[in-house]
């Protein structure tokens, strides 16, 4: 999947890494490595998310940059303008888009009932919602990326499964132990991208 917000990535080669940096650094720095490697097969990480950043290495590196430079709207040619719409009289809108709803009777009784009435509740109810729920957002999101990286490069190294295990358990001492013996730059990476969820997640109880 090519990542065009990717403002940062990792690219490794087996179990080494090989470059690092914003995406257009990194597609240089990868270019010339494989030029030298033909043999090579490397995968180019979001280091945000870890999905697979696509590239098309064809041609020349500078073919490479300007063939990326253009995807991301930084080929220096000025992007289409399009005017726009009249604004109407009235008040703005705010950002506020119409869908529908659908609830049980009672359920708009009580809406109706909140002050400011449904809309207005709703909006709280979803805000307060996103705000308690942030935390265990993060934790997922994390654990997610910690995955996708750790199921693309580490899947053939000792104690992956139990390091998974201890990823999602939260258990960061388990972590560190079965991913100690890996090699450095996996083990490195892994364990940084990790962090989040294991630090959000309670420690399990020693039994």
């Amino acid at each position: 999947m090519y990542t065009e917000t990717a403002e940062r990535c990792i690219a490794f080669d087996g179990h080494r890494c090989i470059a690092k940096g914003n995406i257009l650094t990194t597609a240089a720095a990868v270019k010339s490595y494989i030029d030298e490697r033909p043999e090579s097969s490397v995968l180019i990480f979001d280091a945000g998310d870890s999905r697979i950043v696509e590239i098309d290495f064809r041609g020349t590196r500078e073919e490479v940059i300007d063939r990326l430079k253009t995807r991301l709207g930084q080929s220096g040619a000025p992007l289409p303008e399009y005017p726009e719409p009249p604004r109407r009289a009235g008040r703005p809108k705010l950002g506020v888009i119409p869908r529908e709803v659908t609830l049980l009777p009672r359920h708009w009784g009580w809406l109706e009932a909140q002050p400011g009435g449904a809309s207005v509740a709703l909006r709280r109810l979803v805000d307060e919602a996103r705000k308690d729920n942030a935390g265990r957002e993060r934790m997922r999101l994390a654990q997610e990326a910690a995955y996708r990286f750790m199921n693309a490069v580490a899947g053939d190294l000792p104690g992956f499964q139990e390091a998974l295990r201890a990823l999602y358990a939260g258990n960061a001492g388990r972590f560190a132990e079965e991913t100690a013996a890996w090699p450095r730059d996996v083990r490195e990476h892994a364990r940084a991208l990790a962090t989040t969820a294991l630090d959000a997640a309670t420690p399990p109880t020693a039994g």
